[in-house]
């Protein structure tokens, strides 16, 4: 069987940090997010796997390799020009169509159980089985609306007030994960060579055809690394896991007498004596100097993002020295 990683995404609120790489190639304590990706399929005995690349290409080349770190085989599938998430398998269409496959994005880091996800979509007999899970904190991620275990359709963004906080765990809308087991046929409702999105375009008119899309409710570890400050607090779960809440990367320095607490520092990282850090997340090569206070922050070189221009969805951030700084309580 094979996977499709989607990881052609530009990864605009995670921006400054995706300036020189796209968001699957980010480092999350020290491993690139896409490579959590790959070693889940690959616990599944899912080996052969397809990853799209469009944005800064050569930086998921270069934290993936051939796969074998992580025990897959890889193929990749450029894409010039973007093309959503069916638009994507689309243009793997010779690669995938034959057989029942994976689909998954890029930026998850999950533990969830795909065999009985499997065991689903067998038992089900549907065209697609999406992976769901409850939204219990009701963050923004489309309610997906069941009936009878299969989706009916795709929902708005769930709202947040005084009458849906002490909601029980079944009454929390289920939400994608990001996590799909396809059968070829999905591809008679997928358009050639244009731009298309699966939960817009695709499994609408597949539902409204009679097509059997299967929802799987799942539970189990699922994180999500779409913005700066999820990005910063699933990293400080993660550390506080194995009972820690500061990770440094390779030949980063942090002097004696700076103070640096919940916070992620990659590759080179230097904090001067008298430095303080907390809840920041320090790019390749960042400098802290003396007595400089980092908190709440986003942090990377300036010459990174030198004659660059944010994208739209960025956090708005400033130089200060030769460093770049993006305020997280934006």
């Amino acid at each position: 069987m094979k996977a499709m990683i989607l990881a052609a995404g530009y990864g605009e609120r995670l921006w400054p940090l995706t300036a020189d790489r796209t968001k699957p190639a980010l480092p999350v304590l020290g491993k690139p997010l896409v490579g959590y990706v790959a070693e889940y399929l690959a616990k599944h005995e899912i080996r052969q796997v397809l990853v799209n690349l469009h944005h800064r290409p050569e930086s998921v080349r270069a934290a993936l390799g051939d796969g074998s770190r992580f025990g897959v085989r890889l193929q990749y599938v450029d894409e010039p020009v973007i093309l959503g998430t069916s638009g994507a398998l689309d243009n793997a269409r010779d690669l995938l169509a034959g057989d029942t496959f994976v689909v998954i994005n890029g930026k998850l880091i999950t533990d969830i159980d795909l065999n009985a996800a499997f065991e689903t979509h067998r038992r089900t007999k549907a065209l697609a089985t999406l992976v769901l899970r409850r939204n219990l904190a009701r963050e923004r991620f489309s309610i997906v609306e069941t009936r009878d275990d299969l989706v009916s359709r795709f929902g708005r963004m769930p709202a947040l007030d005084a009458q849906t906080t002490g909601m029980t765990t079944l009454e929390a809308p289920l939400m994608f994960t990001g996590i799909q087991i396809l059968e070829p046929r999905i591809f008679d409702y997928i358009p050639r060579g244009v731009f298309s999105h699966s939960t817009t375009e695709v499994y609408p008119q597949a539902i409204a055809n009679g097509e059997r899309i299967a929802a799987h409710v799942a539970e189990g570890m699922w994180y999500e690394l779409s913005t700066l400050q999820r990005y910063l607090s699933i990293s400080l779960a993660l550390l506080r896991s194995e009972g820690r809440d500061v990770y440094t990367g390779q030949d980063t320095m942090i002097f004696q007498g700076a103070k640096v607490s919940e916070s992620v520092l990659w590759d080179d990282v230097v904090v001067e004596a008298g430095a303080k850090v907390r809840r920041a997340i320090l790019g390749d090569g960042v400098r802290v100097g003396a007595n400089d206070d980092v908190s709440d922050a986003a942090v990377v070189r300036a010459d990174i993002v030198s004659g660059l221009t944010a994208p739209a969805k960025a956090l708005k951030g400033e130089v200060l020295g030769d460093n770049f700084v993006v305020l997280l309580s934006q």
